[in-house]
Formats: C-alpha cells, structure tokens, sequence
C-alpha cells in the first residue's frame, strides 16, 4: 500500500540498518590515540545486559562494602536502627559538618548486612539496593540496574530505565507487598537527587549517608541521625578488641592516651592499630613517633590540612604510609596510593593500577633504601602492585576487596586528601595524567559490562574534579571523551550533552575557537544534540566545524574529509537526503585517494552514499552499490562482521523497496541464521531481522502472516527490550499496520490510538515516531470510513510537522500530499453519501 509510513526511517532501525559514520572531526585518532573511532564502526557500542525475566525475591543489587576490622557497635548503631525501621527516609550524617573518618559508611553497612540476614517472619528484605551514590550518574546507573534485573526494564536506556524503577517500587493496588531497602552512599550534592528520591511506601526504607546538612536533604519528613567520634569509652573498646590476641601487652592507660592523641577519630584510630600489629612497636614508641611527626607537619603546611581531626591523621597516615613503602615490592605502595587520590574513593578497579601506564609510573617513582635506582627503572609486573595493594590494605590505607568486581579499591576521602597535600604541583600533574591514561588503557571499545564502564566513569569524574587542569595539559586528555561517549551510549544522552558542554567551555577558555580539541569537542556535542532530535543543530554546527577546519588545514587532510563526512551523515538525517546522497559522492574520490580503496574509512563512504542514494529515490541504485561493496567488504573485514552483517540487511532492504519484496524477505531469512548462529538468538540485530523479515513477506502479499510474525516476535521483545523501548513499540505499530492490511482497518486504528497515547507519553509528541503513528492513524481512520476525521487529523499533523520537521522535509511533503488526498474524498462522501449511512471502501 502506498501512503503509510513505518516508524520513522532510522528510527526503529533497531541496528543493523541505516549509515554508518565516524564520530566527531576525526583529529582524535591523531592526537589522542583513537578516540573518535575512524572507520567503519559506530562511535563507540554499549551492550548492556539484556532483561530476562525479573530476578526472583530475595534480590540485591550493588555490593554491600564489607564489614571493617574490629567494626564497634556503636550507641549511633541503636538509633540508626530505630529511625531506619520506623520507615520512611533516613539521612546518615556527621555531627561536625565538613569531618569524615567517622564511619558513617560503616554504620550502614552494619545496618543493611543485618536487614538482609533477618529472616524472621516480621522482619527481612525481599529487594535490597546499594548505590555509591557520589554523583548523579552511578544514582541513575544504579537504578538502571535494578530495573532491568527486577521489572525488564529498557537495558540500553539508563535515564527510562530508572524511572521504570522508581514507579516500579511504588505501592500497587493488589500487588504483592515488596519489602525494601535502597542505600545511596556518600551523597555528596542533594541536587543529584532531584527525581530520583525513591517513593514514600509502608514497605520500603531508604537510608542516606552524606557529610552534607543542607535543609533539602531532611525535606519530606526525612529523618536525621547524627554520627561523631567514638566516645572515649568507645574508643578504648575499639582498641582494645583490635589489639587483643596479637600477644601485646598494652594497658589501658596507654590505649586511652594513644585515642586522644589521635582526636577519636575512628579513621585514625583504625590505622594507629593496624600499624601497631604489623611493625609489633609499643604504644608508647608508637605516641612518641606520632608527637614528632605531628609538630613536622604542623610546621611545614598547617593550613593545607582538612578538617578539624586533619592533622592527627595525617599524623597517623605519614607513619603508615612509610611503613608500607618498605614492605615488598618496597617503594610501590606509596605511588599507588597517590594515584588513588586522586580516584574515586568509592571503588578503583583493580586493573586501573596493574595498566601498562601505571606500572610504569609507580616503576619510575620506586625508592629502594631510599635511594633511586640508576638508570632505567627495573620493571614492574602486576602481581608486584597487587602485593603494594595488600600492604596498604594491611595498614588501613586502603580496603582492597579483590571479590567486588570493579570496585576492589576504596579509600577515604581524608586519606586521600591527605596524600594530595604532600603532593606539590608537577608531581600532581604527573599523577593525574598517568591516572587518566590508565583508566583508558583499561576501557573498553566495546562497553558489554556495565558496572565497569560505570566505575570508570565514576574515576573520570572524581579525577576531573580534583586535577581538571591536568587533563587540559599539554591537550584534552582522551579520558573526557571517552567518558562522553559512554554517557551517551548507555542512554544518558542529557548528561552526554551536559558533559560536552562542559569540556567545550573548558577548551574555548583555554585553546580558543579554533583548536583542534575544541573543534572536536563541538562536533561530538553537536553529534548528541542531534541524537536527541535536533538535526537541523547539529548538520549547523558541522557546517562551521567544516569551514573552519578548511581554513587550518589542507582540503585533503583526514579531519576535512571526516568533517564532511560527518556534515553529509547530518543532512541527511536532517531531511536533505538528496544532498547528503551529493556529499557522500563528491567523498568518495577523495577518500579514494587520500585512504585507497581497502581503508575502512572508503568502505564506510561507499555504504553511506548507497544508503542515502537510496533515501532519495534510488533504490535500484543504492541495491547495485550494495552488491558492489559487500564482497569488498567481506574480504577487508569478514563475513561475520557486524558491519558486513549490517551491508546484508541494508542490500535486503534495496531489493524491497526496488520492488523484490519476495527476494528482500529471503535475503533477510538467510541473514538470519547467521545472526542467530553470530550474535544469538536474544540480540537486537537478530531482533530487528526479525521484524524486517515479517515486513517483506507482508509486502510480497501476505499481510496476515506478516501480522502474526510480529505477533510472535512481540513477546520476545517485550522479554528482552522492555515494554517502552523504541523497537518494541515499532513493532506494535508495524503489526497495526499490517492488521489494516489483512482487512481490519479499523482494528488497525484502534491499535495505533492505544501506541499514539503510548508513544506521546515515553518519546514525546514530537519524536518523529510519533509524529508517523499519527500520519498512520489518520490514513487507517479514512480506510475505515471516517475521511473527514482523517482530512483534520492530518492538518493538525501538517501543522506539527512543519514546527518541527520544517515545510520543506520529505515528511512534511508526504503529510500534505495525504492531506489533500482525504480532503478529496471527505468532499466526495459530502456530495454523495452511501444509501442507509454506508461508507465506501
């Protein structure tokens, strides 16, 4: 049938269809080793896990951290126990604003390892979550995670997926009650919070630890409990239980002393303990090296330390520190736990500090008797820095949990800025760069685990926070686009946009308009911009990235033709296929020449200008270009390469719309099985052949069939995608469709009213999705008889439209031809109505 859309084209193109594209102006695979990856791949693929079934109760999610040597039951323990059970929200803070070290993490822990164990009848969890909760990213994250493990939510949409969360823990007429406990860790700015405090329920409890007091976070009725230093009586037992068994004979006298040296500070405390059993010292020696260290550096940088209890700790943190540098592999220890300060202090993985640059920073920093070692550093293997790991982990500088994948590091945030303190600038800088080139050198093209990719942006942001000058010198480390890329990936593209922003005012104060960096960074915002709906932006923005990089550079310089490649990708998805179909052409010769014939790049140009020949009107051209590039394609990069899997389903599709709608259904049938056999029988790219495989068969004359392809297919979807991803609604809208097509027009309307509502709610009225089901409504409510409801419908589309798409895109053009086309036969059923109120067919 003619006048019908599918969902939007691109949209619903659940991969692998559509152009392929290199990411921003391409310079990044010059300067910063890769970034914007070049060639024929997408900027940088996420595989989130795929929702199965939801988890079965009793379910957690997040890793609770594990309980501290000779953890004290506190007086703050009781009362956090009690506001906590009475329901609610409960706000763990510190009693002095701005002092950490007073275990409030600790207090939690203890709190929701028990809730988690009872299992007494009245009491107990059915779903626990904890989440590191020191930025609004790993909040959103966390979330996503539990709603994909516990309601099917969207896995490759983290921003729905938590809100799919947040309603799912809402108390429900008739559903059964779900008992739990959500923990959000070191909240450090109450304005991560905003729409994500989860909901009031008689079953649920929410617990919060922060150093911060603002009014918003005991908003709502929230509850309060405050957390200081041990009391001395407190203090002592802490003690006491730490040392006993260890064959010491300390007196009490000399423990209580030694708790007010150190301020009772449980952090400091902790670590005076640890030192003791390892080195065996007395208290006494230990007081008096602790007295002699606290008047040096109260002498040398008394205003550089944090805190009231600051100067007792870093008291105890010199001692501990020396000490752990002189254990095996000696001079290690400390090089690490520099490069953790500087890292979050909610969990490192363990692979950042055994990377390849790591290890040849801690290698060129190592002190054996200190004394450097002439000439070059001996070399460093990972087992040496897992050994420095466990040093520091013995003396309570750091806890090292190798079972908590990704987050086997932690440190406090004191510790942390302790070590900073010492740290004067170009050491500073030295350690921030190498930590930025580990966290690269550990990132993945590929993003399939997403509670790493979710810890290392955590690191990227706590190290742009404290040593963000360093990432911009001598240029923009990679780490910050690499960051962005994952934002957007993962679905967060508001906070991928944010981060560019970000990174472009950065880069204009410091390099100018026309710096490389600064141009790429535009690009890629201008790039997301446009993934959230606004081509027209970003084709804008590449046009001036373009003019201007023509002016720095000769016009054959691999960032002018990436450049144009990127401004052609943008016009066509801005409507202007025709001239995106020119660009792609007036391309290629100079990708030819510049690259050859075999460079991905002119591989990537090729499948570009095929597909967009095809969007404006040549599918029996952009079929023969297919077929020419796919063996080329198969000898550069394999027959089972994503990407030459992608050339199959878009050569399929040429023949379909060339008019071999028989031959496009069994291309994509034997496509299938490769797909099936390459990626499984659950990805999205065996998905989507799926639905295009029913589709073809429908249009080569079997529209019942094809309904009941998606019929089945739906369930599937609904399974592995989620009830609001993009594809699963595509395929309500194709099996409306082909409803009206077997001969229920208006059970097709209906159907497309119940996804209009839908569609409206999850992607907004002015999606391009949308805007289709509305055109498709309004064309099955005239085939059902109603012209003159059609004829209105589609002037308030036209409307719409023309706000949003513009009066000159092909959709537009489309929305008024069918205007006029049932205004024609609105005016005809006016002049000539069927006896007895008959309608005509």
């Amino acid at each position: 049938m003619t006048g019908f859309q599918g969902p939007a084209p691109g949209s619903g193109s659940h991969a692998p269809q559509g152009p392929v594209h290199v990411s921003g102006t391409g310079h990044a695979t010059a300067t910063h080793g890769g970034t914007a990856i070049s060639g024929y791949v997408h900027e940088l693929t996420v595989h989130q896990r795929l929702p199965q079934n939801p988890a079965p109760w009793p379910h957690q999610v997040g890793v609770i951290p594990s309980a501290a040597r000779s953890f004290q039951y506190r007086a703050e323990s009781h009362r956090l126990r009690t506001q906590v059970e009475d329901g609610g929200t409960t706000v763990l803070t510190q009693l002095l604003t701005g002092m950490g070290g007073v275990g409030k993490t600790q207090l939690a822990a203890d709190y929701a390892r028990a809730a988690w164990e009872d299992t007494s009848a009245t009491g107990g969890l059915d779903v626990l979550v904890w989440i590191t909760a020191s930025t609004r990213s790993p909040i959103i994250t966390g979330y996503a995670q539990a709603g994909v493990e516990l309601c099917r939510a969207d896995p490759g949409d983290a921003e729905q997926a938590a809100r799919s969360f947040l309603a799912w823990l809402t108390p429900k007429a008739g559903a059964k009650p779900c008992r739990w406990l959500i923990v959000l860790d070191d909240v450090t700015d109450p304005n991560d919070l905003k729409g994500l405090w989860p909901p009031h329920s008689p079953h649920g409890r929410t617990l919060v630890t922060t150093r911060r007091r603002d009014a918003a976070l005991t908003a709502d009725g929230r509850h309060t409990v405050e957390v200081g230093l041990f009391t001395p009586a407190e203090a002592l037992s802490y003690l006491t239980a730490a040392l006993t068994g260890h064959n010491r004979d300390d007196s009490a006298d000399q423990l209580s002393a030694l708790a007010d040296d150190l301020g009772y500070l449980p952090l400091a405390l902790a670590q005076a303990a640890a030192y003791l059993l390892d080195t065996n010292d007395t208290v006494a020696a230990y007081r008096e090296r602790l007295a002699d260290r606290t008047t040096s550096l109260a002498d040398t940088a008394p205003e550089a330390l944090p805190d009231e209890q600051a100067l007792p700790l870093a008291a105890a943190w010199s001692l501990s520190v020396e000490h752990a540098d002189i254990l095996r592999p000696a001079g290690v220890a400390r090089s690490i736990l520099q490069l953790a300060s500087l890292l979050d202090a909610n969990g490192i993985p363990q692979d950042v500090m055994t990377s390849r640059p790591a290890l040849a920073h801690f290698a060129a920093r190592r002190v054996h008797a200190g004394e450097k070692q002439p000439g070059q550093p001996a070399p460093l293997t990972p087992q040496d820095a897992v050994h420095a790991l466990r040093a520091l982990h013995k003396l309570s500088l750091i806890d090292h949990t190798p079972a908590s994948p990704h987050q086997e590091i932690r440190v406090h945030q004191l510790i942390q800025r302790a070590t900073r303190d010492t740290l004067i600038s170009h050491q500073r800088d030295q350690a921030a760069r190498t930590a930025a080139d580990a966290l690269l050198a550990v990132w993945p093209e590929v993003e399939r685990d997403t509670d790493l990719a979710q810890a290392l942006r955590a690191n990227t942001t706590a190290l742009t926070s404290c040593a963000e000058d360093a990432l911009y010198h001598p240029d923009a480390h990679v780490v910050l686009f690499r960051m962005g890329n994952s934002l957007g990936g993962t679905g967060q593209v508001a906070a991928a946009i944010e981060h560019y922003q970000c990174i472009l005012r950065a880069l204009g104060q410091r390099f100018g308009e026309d710096h490389l960096d600064t141009l790429d960074a535009r690009a890629r915002l201008a790039s997301w911009r446009g993934k959230a709906g606004d081509a027209a932006g970003a084709m804008a923005v590449f046009a001036e990235v373009l003019e201007r990089l023509t002016r720095l550079m000769p016009s054959d310089h691999p960032y002018v033709l990436t450049a144009r490649h990127d401004l052609a990708t943008w016009q066509g998805r801005a409507g202007d296929v025709a001239a995106a179909a020119d660009a792609f052409a007036n391309l290629l010769p100079d990708r030819i020449r510049v690259f050859g014939s075999n460079h991905p790049d002119t591989l990537a140009n090729r499948h570009n200008l095929a597909w967009w020949r095809g969007e404006a009107g040549d599918p029996a051209g952009a079929r023969l270009a297919f077929e020419e590039l796919l063996p080329d394609q198969t000898r550069v990069l394999g027959h089972d390469h994503p990407y030459t899997l992608t050339t199959r389903h878009d050569l399929a599709r040429c023949r379909g719309e060339a008019g071999d709608a028989a031959g496009a259904a069994d291309a994509l049938a034997d496509l299938l099985l490769d797909q099936i056999r390459v990626l499984g029988q659950d990805h999205p790219d065996t998905l989507t052949t799926r639905h295009n495989l029913a589709r073809w068969r429908g249009r080569a004359g079997d529209p019942a069939g094809a309904a009941g392809t998606l019929a089945d297919l739906l369930p599937d979807q609904l399974r592995i995608l989620g009830e609001e991803h993009p594809d699963t609604l595509t395929t309500r809208g194709y099996m409306a469709y082909w409803r009206g097509a077997a001969g229920d027009p208006a059970g097709a309307a209906d159907a497309l009213a119940d996804l209009l509502r839908d569609q409206t709610r999850i992607l907004g009225q002015d999606h391009p999705d949308t805007l289709v089901t509305r055109g498709n409504l309004a064309q099955w409510q005239g085939r059902a008889g109603d012209p003159a409801t059609a004829a209105d419908a589609l002037a308030d589309l036209l409307a719409h439209k023309t706000r949003v798409l513009g009066d000159k895109h092909p959709h537009t053009l489309a929305t008024r031809q069918l205007l006029a086309h049932w205004r024609e036969q609105s005016e005809q059923t006016a002049a000539h109505p069927m006896p007895g109120g008959q309608q005509p067919c």
